[in-house]
């Protein structure tokens, strides 16, 4: 089944100059597999349908079930510098949270916020 990120993992994020940092936490070792399988650098960054301009660099942290996606021009020329108000770190790692991830239906149980999901 289809989820969003949301269910299965929560992010943190940082921003320096133009680059963000964006950490993606499973909340479960079971979907460790499946966000490193499925959120893929090139997959992030696409999400973005061009928001982030350079390179999307993703760190695999497997003793704590973590990914760290380091994006290069993803704030706009730098949060001091930029007039769009949206383009922080922040608002980038709550838009993730909306990815399409596949999970399969026996770890629906474990879904953050199963319940708000339809039957399956």
């Amino acid at each position: 089944m289809k989820v969003q990120l949301q269910h299965v993992a929560h992010a943190r994020s940082g921003d320096k100059g133009d680059t963000s940092n964006i950490a993606m936490f499973a909340y479960e070792p079971e979907f460790y597999p499946l966000l490193k399988a499925q959120l893929t650098a090139e997959r992030f960054k696409a999400f973005y349908n061009g928001a982030i301009k350079g390179e999307v660099i993703r760190y695999e942290v497997d003793n704590i079930d973590a990914m760290n996606f380091v994006c290069h021009g993803a704030l706009g020329g730098g949060v001091s510098r930029s007039l769009c108000l949206d383009n922080y770190g922040k608002a980038l790692s709550a838009a993730v949270l909306g990815f399409e991830i596949e999970v399969p239906e026996g770890l629906r149980g474990k879904l953050h916020g199963a319940h708000l999901l339809p039957a399956g």
